[in-house]
């Protein structure tokens, strides 16, 4: 990020209504915070918690000689319960953070890294200011405070670096984790808990031969997003669960930069799924496989109680297309594994994106005392109303291209400054959305490229009303369409080539910036991210 941008931050800042605080509150770094430094704490703010987060270079051991080189997130509770904060020490990933819905919360982010960073809290419900957006990006030596109460429901929330052009490299050289939130409901509900509850974030990544972190930033890369040639679950390689013979509950994040995974067991059971990004559903949901998309978070109640001991299972991603991109003037094509020169030349890695290679393998080696049986209903949710939307027959487009080396938002790239009047928005409203993905017809002439996009808009969770495809794509389309977890919130959502996902999305309590963009994080870097102004 150059100096434009920081001056144009700077420039936001200074008007922004940010109290100062007694410096006795404050932890040691931020004393000797040098001018530059970002915010400071708010005197009318009691926090329940507080905590420290630094982002630091540091080596890992995650493979047999050198260690690895990575950019890491160190975590300390300065207030409130030890178990806040759960460092990782032996992995890149950042802690795990763990809160209770209605908790005040206070987080002092210091940047030690060689570069500027911010960190963007995904899911959460906070103000604009706390949102992480680029623009709030802070240099090596600086601090930002985090100040916001958790107004989101019990659920499995994540957090990352959002710094602009740069995500990518971030989030893949360690820097994200879990955000996990409870609320009295779910604690009431007898879900598998402790040592139970396993949190599993799916990545992949490529390593040369001194265990250092490989990553290739050439054009074509970025336009199908990164591909690593290994799969890691918890940061760790070769990942082997052991369990006993009783019920899980897995909470997967796909924490990978691009790669979309269809997820299986390999002895052909079936997944229940029990919550998506926004927390629990309604009811357990049976499927076949399931779909997870860069971002997204699927949880899942699995029961390995009639499994003897040493049983062995593995989670697949198996086969599906509309994976790869595209060359030429083929925007009906349909664009499965290896469709045309472009996708058979991304497909070389061994793990090819809509290919079929295990991601965790999971070992009974314990017979369980106990057990915890699934629940016949979860959650209540209320349904949004087409009929409370503020347009409900005139919705938001977001037209999703890839063209000419660019990737867009309705005919846009990013820019810091540049909110159009289709991206105002009345705080306080609930409004008809919809991603349209080459729904309404072809990309155009030249480099076609119809490629899936994860899509995520910052601030309250969504509810999804319908998907529609492209008749050109349905086959494609019926690959996948069997593991859509469609139901409760979302913040996240998968929108296939040649399909309008709609949605309800509400934007109440906060004005200011908010980003909406694809998830894949190559995409993001190259500019399809845009932001909405709420006013």
């Amino acid at each position: 990020m150059n100096n434009k941008i920081n001056n144009q931050r700077r420039k936001f800042l200074q008007y922004s209504s940010i109290a100062v605080a007694s410096a006795a509150t404050l932890p040691s770094f931020i004393h000797a915070a040098n001018s530059s430094a970002t915010n400071t704490a708010s005197a009318d703010f009691y926090p329940d918690v507080e905590i420290e987060l630094s982002m630091d270079v540091t080596k890992v051991p995650l493979f047999k000689g050198s260690k690895t080189r990575v950019w890491k997130v160190w975590g300390k509770v300065l207030k409130g319960s030890p178990d806040t904060v759960k460092n990782l020490p032996d992995t890149y990933l950042a802690p795990i953070l763990h809160f209770q819905k209605g908790q005040k919360v206070r987080i002092y982010l210091k940047n030690n890294l060689p570069s500027q960073s911010i960190l963007h809290w995904h899911g959460l419900h906070v103000p604009s200011k706390m949102d992480g957006n680029p623009m709030y990006a802070i240099n090596h030596g600086e601090s930002f405070i985090y100040e916001f109460e958790i107004l989101n429901r019990a659920g499995t929330y994540w957090y990352h670096s959002h710094a602009h052009g740069v995500t990518a490299k971030q989030v893949y050289s360690g820097m994200a984790s879990f955000f996990i939130v409870s609320d009295k409901e779910e604690q009431a509900l007898k879900l598998p808990r402790g040592q139970y509850d396993l949190p599993l974030v799916i990545q992949d990544r490529s390593f040369d031969s001194n265990n250092q972190l490989k990553y290739s930033n050439h054009m074509m890369q970025k336009m199908q997003g990164f591909l690593g040639d290994q799969i890691l679950i918890n940061s760790q390689p070769d990942f082997v669960l052991p369990v006993e013979s009783r019920s899980y509950r897995f909470r997967l994040l796909n924490g990978s930069n691009s790669r979309i995974y269809k997820l299986a067991w390999d002895d052909g059971s079936p997944i229940t799924v029990i919550g998506t990004d926004g927390g629990l559903i309604e009811k357990p949901e049976t499927m076949p496989y399931v779909m997870l998309a860069p971002a997204e978070r699927r949880e899942l109640w699995v029961d390995f109680s009639n499994k003897p001991i040493g049983t062995e299972l593995t989670l697949r991603s198996i086969p599906f297309e509309g994976a790869s991109m595209h060359g030429g003037m083929m925007g009906g094509r349909r664009g499965g594994m290896g469709g045309g020169m472009m996708g058979g030349m991304m497909s070389e890695n061994k793990l090819p994106l809509g290919g079929d290679y295990p991601v965790l393998k999971v070992k009974v080696v314990k017979k369980a005392s106990t057990n915890d049986p699934l629940p016949t209903r979860l959650t209540p949710i209320k349904p949004l109303k087409l009929s409370d939307a503020a347009n409900p027959n005139n919705p938001r487009t977001i037209k999703l291209t890839m063209r000419r080396m660019s990737a867009l938002l309705n005919g846009r790239s990013y820019k810091m400054d540049d909110i159009r009047a289709d991206e105002i928005i009345p705080v306080n409203t609930l409004q008809l959305m919809e991603f349209d993905n080459g729904y309404s017809g072809s990309q155009g002439m030249g480099m076609s490229m119809d490629m899936p996009h994860p899509m995520h808009l910052h601030g309250e969770q969504f509810q999804i009303i319908k998907r529609e495809v492209n008749s050109k794509f349905q086959q494609t389309h019926d690959t996948v369409s069997k593991g859509l977890v469609d139901s409760g919130w979302k913040d996240t959502t998968l929108v296939m080539p040649g399909e309008k996902v709609t949605f309800l999305k509400p934007f109440n309590d906060f004005k200011g910036l908010f980003m909406y963009h694809c998830h894949n994080l190559e995409h993001e870097d190259l500019g399809m991210m845009r932001d909405y102004l709420i006013k």
